[in-house]
């Protein structure tokens, strides 16, 4: 029987999760599997990987093939270098325990490279959202600034017409005046003409009237002589 390791989808629409199983290579991908040795979220940052290096060594050590997605997961987790190190125990080239040394180094040296990453990860992310956050602080106090700005400009323009009003009223004001000092000053000229000539007729009056009251005065003293 071919065996195949290989992923089996599970999870929602859009958030996959997949189980890392052992199955005979003619069922469906999703279908019955012999033994489930892992899991696999890809949806984190770094994707999230549980799983059986012993088991996993074990079914290549009996033939099962990974598929290539697998076999990079295999070879991420060190399944690949473990049945590499078994093969060199096998052959005499170094002892289980040397070998055991060798994969828990690489154990190591691997998991401090997934720790710097998230470490980076992490960082780059609390970057990444300082940065949006003075990105909104700016735009916020952009709008602020306008607002501000719209409200002086409406203040200033509401100024500018009152000042446009009251010097057009004081315009008025004044015009008004100049006509009424202009209007007075005429009837003023017209009164003192008006007195002018009415001195001369009276003055004209008296000198008509005056020898007659002459001539009478005359005939009275001599009537009574």
């Amino acid at each position: 029987m071919s065996v195949k390791i290989r992923l089996q989808r599970h999870g929602k629409k859009g958030k996959p999760f997949f189980h890392i199983v052992v199955a005979d290579a003619r069922a469906r991908r999703d279908g019955k599997f012999i033994e489930k040795i892992g899991t696999y979220n890809p949806i984190t940052n770094p994707a999230v990987i549980n799983l059986d290096v012993d088991a996993a060594v074990k079914w290549l050590n009996n033939g099962a093939q990974p598929t290539d997605t697998a076999r990079a997961i295999l070879s991420y987790k060190g399944v690949l270098y473990k049945k590499h190190l078994q093969g060199g125990v096998a052959k005499g080239a170094f002892s289980a325990e040397e070998a055991d040394k060798k994969f828990a180094a690489w154990l190591e040296e691997k998991e401090g490279a997934v720790k710097n990453k998230k470490e980076s990860l992490t960082k780059a992310q609390k970057e990444a959202k300082n940065a949006a956050l003075e990105a909104e602080a700016k735009v916020n106090q952009a709008r602020l600034d306008a607002a501000a700005k719209a409200e002086a400009d409406a203040k200033a323009e509401e100024e500018a017409k009152l000042a446009e009003e009251k010097a057009a009223a004081d315009a008025k004001l004044a015009e008004e005046k100049t006509a009424l000092e202009n209007a007075a000053e005429v009837v003023g000229s017209a009164a003192a003409a008006v007195v002018d000539t009415v001195a001369n007729v009276t003055e004209k009056i008296a000198d008509a009237v005056a020898p007659k009251n002459d001539a009478d005065t005359e005939g009275t003293e001599e009537a009574k002589a």
